[in-house]
């Protein structure tokens, strides 16, 4: 073999180690651009999100996360499922950059987190009472015993929200921060120790008193809310926040959200999308 052919041959393997070593490093630079992102999902919710730690989550809300996660490629998103309690919690803490579970906009949390201004969906707050009970709308509540609900959330805004355009009216409604599920709420219902629980109706409470026969009615919309995805609150997860607001936007312009919604709930819920 001359030494032209052979150093030809040793300049062009060069060549070639030296274009697979820029590819490679391109990628592993894209690698390190990618941000994940930590999600915690409502775990006990069907159909706006289910599944335990381990399981990949379903629901309205997950599948809305996917569509925004296929628009912002700097970012990878993980989900678990994890109790409201939880949620939260580690939302304050930062152990999940992003919490979902059908929460509403509340002086408390835009406080203590981040908040997109487009909303994740919608939700209609409904009364849950036996089928006994002649519970029918918010007067009807008067002198009832009505299950606690969360501290500073969207259900206790509503409730004093409503009070007061009420005075009439006088209902007792009990801040609580105990994360206790709603299937066992609506069992607390129709046993008889509370009289009513009010809460959001896409958190898969039809579906736990068809699949557990229990004697307990849904009224008619008390009120309809907009939900929004919840964010840790830092310098870093501005852009996430602005980011995930501008995907929503698209999303709801383009019809995901509408299809999804068709999906899950069996209804346009981004009619009721203020």
């Amino acid at each position: 073999m001359s030494s032209i052919k052979s150093t030809s041959r040793r300049s062009f393997g060069l060549a070639v180690a030296g274009v697979a070593f820029a590819l490679a490093t391109a990628g592993l630079s894209h690698a390190e651009d990618v941000r994940t992102i930590k999600i915690a999902t409502a775990a006990e919710s069907k159909p706006l999100s289910w599944g335990a730690i381990g399981v990949e989550p379903q629901g309205y809300e997950p599948d809305v996360l996917k569509a925004v996660n296929a628009k912002l490629p700097q970012y990878k998103f993980e989900m678990e499922g994890a109790a409201d309690i939880a949620q939260e919690t580690g939302l304050a803490t930062g152990k999940y950059d992003i919490a979902t579970g059908g929460y509403y906009r509340a002086p408390a949390r835009e406080k203590q987190f981040l908040i997109p201004e487009s909303p994740i969906g919608a939700s209609l707050i409904k009364i849950y009472s036996r089928k006994d009970s002649g519970i029918n709308e918010m007067k009807d509540l008067v002198g009832k015993k009505i299950v606690p609900v969360t501290a500073g959330g969207g259900i206790y805004k509503f409730a004093t929200a409503w009070q007061e355009k009420n005075p009439d009216f006088k209902i007792e409604i009990t801040a609580s921060s105990a994360g206790i599920p709603y299937p066992d709420r609506l069992k607390e219902v129709e046993n008889g120790k509370y009289d009513a629980l009010v809460l959001p109706s896409n958190l898969g409470e039809q579906t736990v008193i068809d699949q557990q026969k229990l004697d307990v009615k849904a009224s008619e919309p008390v009120a309809i809310n907009n939900t929004f995805v919840l964010i840790h609150r830092s310098e870093e997860n501005k852009a996430l926040s602005a980011d995930i607001d501008k995907a929503l936007k698209e999303l709801k312009a383009d019809g995901t959200l509408a299809k999804l919604s068709q999906k899950w709930f069996g209804e346009d819920i981004t009619t009721y999308m203020k």
